[in-house]
C-alpha cells in the first residue's frame, strides 16, 4: 500500500525546530521527500549567528528513519535565497509539489513602544518570507502547467495565528503579519487553482519557543501523559492539506491544536443600516451607530475567537 505523499517533494521552512520540525517529519512519514529549510539563528527574535545545524539535524533524522531529505540553510525573507530554496527542491527531486511556510520570529512590544526596525523585521520574515517562497513555487507550477497543458499537483500550507483572529495587545507587528498571510493565502488560492494548486492557512496552537510566554501558565504534562500543545498534534493537519485527499480544500483557514480542528468561515456582516436620504449624514450615523454600539461590550471585537471557544490567553 502506497503512502499518501509517496512520489511527492516538499519544502518546509523554519523546519529546524518546533512546529516546522514536526511538520517536516510528518510529511516524510507520509512518504514525501523533504527539503528542510532553517536559517538557524538561535534567538526567537532572529538574533544570534546563523547555523546550518538545525536544518541538517532534522534532515538527518528523516534519512535515519528511511526517508529522503536535504537541508537548506537560508533566510526566506531574502528574495534570492527563497529562489535558491525552490531551485534546490527542483534540482534535487525534479519538481516541487508541496510548500509549507512556517518560518518566523518575534519582536514583541506595545504599539506605542515599537520601533520601526521591530515592525519591519517581523513583517519581513513572516509576511515577505511567505510571499517570497510562494512566488517562486507558483512560477514553477505555472510553467509546469503550461508545459503539461493542464493542471499539475501543487499544495501550499501557510501559517497564521490566533493573534490575527483575536488580537494580541503586545504583538501589533506579529498580528498584522499573520493577518496579511491570510490575505496572501486567499489571493493565492484564487490565482493558482486553475493550475491545479491549492493554498490553505492554519492557525496552530502549540508549545514552542515562539509561544513560551503565551503558555507560561500552562504546566507541561507529566512524562507519559498526553500534551495537547505538542507540535506533533498540528503536523497531521499539514500532512492532510498537503495530500491528494485535500483537493477540494482551497482558500481555507483552519485553527488546530491537540484534539481539535476548526474550519473558520469568512467574515459575515453583523449589522446593516440604510440611510433615510440619498447619503448618510454625520448626525444620522451618530444616531443609528450610536444606538447599535451603546449596549455592546467594549471587547466584542473578540467575538470570532469566542465563537471558536478560543480564549485570548490561548493565542498562539
Amino acid at each position: 500500500m502506497s503512502l499518501p505523499l509517496e512520489g511527492l517533494s516538499a519544502i518546509v521552512t523554519g523546519a529546524g525546530r518546533g512546529l516546522g520540525r514536526a511538520e517536516a517529519l510528518e510529511l516524510a512519514r507520509l512518504g514525501a521527500s523533504v527539503v528542510v529549510n532553517d536559517y538557524g539563528r538561535p534567538g526567537r527574535d532572529g538574533s544570534g549567528d546563523a547555523s546550518a545545524t538545525p536544518a541538517e539535524e532534522v534532515a538527518a533524522e528523516i534519512r535515519a528513519a528511511g526517508g529522503s531529505a536535504v537541508a537548506h540553510q537560508g533566510d526566506v525573507s531574502d528574495f534570492g535565497q527563497a529562489r535558491d530554496l525552490v531551485g534546490l527542491a527542483v534540482s534535487t527531486y525534479g519538481k516541487l509539489d508541496i510548500l509549507v511556510n512556517n518560518a518566523g520570529i518575534l519582536r514583541d512590544r506595545m504599539v506605542f513602544s515599537m520601533s520601526e526596525e521591530e515592525w519591519d523585521s517581523v513583517i519581513r520574515v513572516h509576511l515577505k518570507g511567505h510571499f517570497n517562497t510562494t512566488h517562486f513555487a507558483s512560477v514553477h507550477w505555472r510553467e509546469r502547467s503550461k508545459a503539461a497543458r493542464g493542471p499539475v499537483y501543487g499544495r501550499i500550507v501557510n501559517t497564521s495565528s490566533e493573534a490575527f483572529l483575536a488580537g494580541s495587545a503586545g504583538q501589533p507587528n506579529y498580528a498584522a503579519a499573520k493577518g496579511g498571510i491570510v490575505g496572501l493565502t486567499t489571493s493565492t488560492a484564487l490565482a493558482l487553482s486553475k493550475y491545479g494548486v491549492t493554498a490553505n492557512v492554519i492557525c496552530p496552537r502549540a508549545r514552542t519557543r515562539m509561544t513560551q510566554d503565551v503558555f507560561a501558565g500552562f504546566q507541561e504534562p507529566e512524562e507519559g501523559s498526553l500534551d495537547a500543545l505538542a507540535p506533533e498534534h498540528v503536523a497531521p493537519l499539514v500532512g492532510y492539506l498537503a495530500s491528494p485527499a485535500a483537493a477540494k480544500a482551497n482558500g481555507q483557514l483552519l485553527v488546530v491544536h491537540g484534539g481539535m480542528v476548526a474550519v473558520v468561515e469568512r467574515p459575515k456582516v453583523a449589522a446593516k443600516f440604510d440611510t433615510s436620504k440619498e447619503v448618510f449624514s454625520y448626525e444620522e450615523l451618530e444616531g443609528v451607530l450610536g444606538a447599535y454600539y451603546e449596549d455592546r461590550p467594549l471587547n466584542e471585537t473578540f467575538a470570532a475567537a469566542e465563537v471558536l471557544g478560543l480564549k485570548r490567553g490561548g493565542v498562539a
